[in-house]
Parts: C-alpha cells; sequence; structure tokens
C-alpha cells in the first residue's frame, strides 16, 4: 500500500473519529420511531461500537500500523487501571466543583434525566461512551491530527471542541461540562499517552452516577 493511499485512510478514519459519533446519534433521532426506547438505543449503541470496530480496523489493516499508534496497550495492566482510577477522582472532583458552581447561579442540569429506560441497556450506553469516545476523541484524532497539523496543541483543540460539540443535546451546560471533563482528559492523555487509562476513567465517571448510584438506590 503506497503512503497516499495510507493517508487517505488516515482522513477517512479522522472523518469518523471527528464526526462519525454525531451523524449516527442524528440518524438515530431521525429514523427510529421512539428514539429514547431501549431498541432504538441498542441499535444506537451497537452501531456505534461497528464504527469504533471499523476504524481500529483501518489502523491495523489499511494504514498498516499497530494499536500502540493511537497509544492503545494492554502491558502494565494493573498500573494503566490505577492510573485510571485516580483520573476518575480528579473528573469527579471537577464536575462536583461545574455542579456546585452551576447551583450557585441558578443553572439547571440533568434534572430526572436518564440515558436509557433500562439500567442493562444504560450499562451498554456508558460502556461505549468510554471505549469509543476516547478512541475517537483522544487516541485517534490527537494521534493523526498532530501528525498532520505538526503540533499537539492544535490536534488537542480540535479534538476538545469535537468532543464537547457532541454533547449539544444536553444544552450549554452539558457542552461546558464536557468541555470541562473532555480538557481533563485530553491533559492525562496529553501527559501520560495512555489511552487504556482514559477509557477507564471515562467508563466510571460515566457509570458511577447512571449505573452505580442507582442500583444502590434501589435497593434501599
Amino acid at each position: 500500500m503506497t503512503a497516499t493511499t495510507s493517508r487517505r485512510w488516515t482522513i477517512a478514519g479522522l472523518l469518523i473519529a471527528l464526526f462519525g459519533l454525531p451523524l449516527v446519534v442524528t440518524a438515530s433521532r431521525l429514523l427510529a420511531d421512539n428514539p429514547k426506547s431501549d431498541g432504538a438505543i441498542v441499535v444506537r449503541e451497537v452501531t456505534i461500537l461497528a464504527l469504533t470496530a471499523f476504524l481500529l480496523w483501518i489502523i491495523v489493516s489499511r494504514e498498516r500500523r499497530p494499536l500502540a499508534s493511537i497509544q492503545l496497550r494492554f502491558d502494565q495492566l494493573g498500573k494503566t487501571l490505577a492510573w485510571g482510577f485516580g483520573l476518575a477522582v480528579v473528573c469527579f472532583t471537577v464536575l462536583l466543583l461545574c455542579l456546585v458552581g452551576f447551583s450557585a447561579l441558578g443553572i439547571r442540569y440533568g434534572e430526572g434525566g436518564t440515558i436509557a429506560p433500562s439500567l442493562t441497556v444504560a450499562f451498554l450506553t456508558v460502556l461505549r461512551a468510554g471505549i469509543s469516545e476516547e478512541v475517537f476523541y483522544r487516541g485517534f484524532a490527537i494521534e493523526r491530527m498532530q501528525e498532520l497539523f505538526g503540533s499537539k496543541w492544535v490536534a488537542a483543540g480540535i479534538s476538545l471542541i469535537a468532543f464537547a460539540g457532541f454533547h449539544y443535546r444536553q444544552g450549554l451546560p452539558g457542552i461546558f461540562l464536557a468541555f470541562v471533563i473532555g480538557a481533563v482528559l485530553t491533559a492525562f492523555f496529553l501527559w501520560k499517552r495512555n489511552l487504556l487509562a482514559a477509557i477507564f476513567a471515562h467508563f466510571l465517571v460515566d457509570f458511577v452516577p447512571n449505573i452505580l448510584l442507582p442500583l444502590l438506590g434501589a435497593q434501599d
């Protein structure tokens, strides 16, 4: 495969990484009879996971690079999970500070909202979010745009704006929170270049409020 062909696949991968998620979500809202039903959400999430797998296939089969080229490694798993847990704690702290600020300013966010009717489907959603959003917006987008533009800051800025913009359905408060938490995840990724730790942290940030706390509440 020529360098030109590989570069074209990289551009295709960047289009998937930056715009694939909002396109799938928009298509689901337009085509599904009830986009908030469990069935529609499952179809949406499985489609996004399939798109993620396709991007990984592009890396390995079309770009002919290892997954380590997007900083996805599975060695030193214990250390990676520890970093991910610590990163999640930082994210929760930042999130709490933002929510306290929202309350002080009288800004409403996320009242009574759920990401899926059932916890099983909600788990699929948070699992997909941790995997796909980090592979797309941190791993692939930052690494490949840094190569294209010669600047990790430009790459990080573009991917962060795209990540925050993807959360437009949550309104301005949701976009702001996504930007802030995304900035923390991006800063960690630029520091440690450890995508798996970022995936684990992102998963925990979504899992605790959307799955763990409702489960604990159900047992009261």
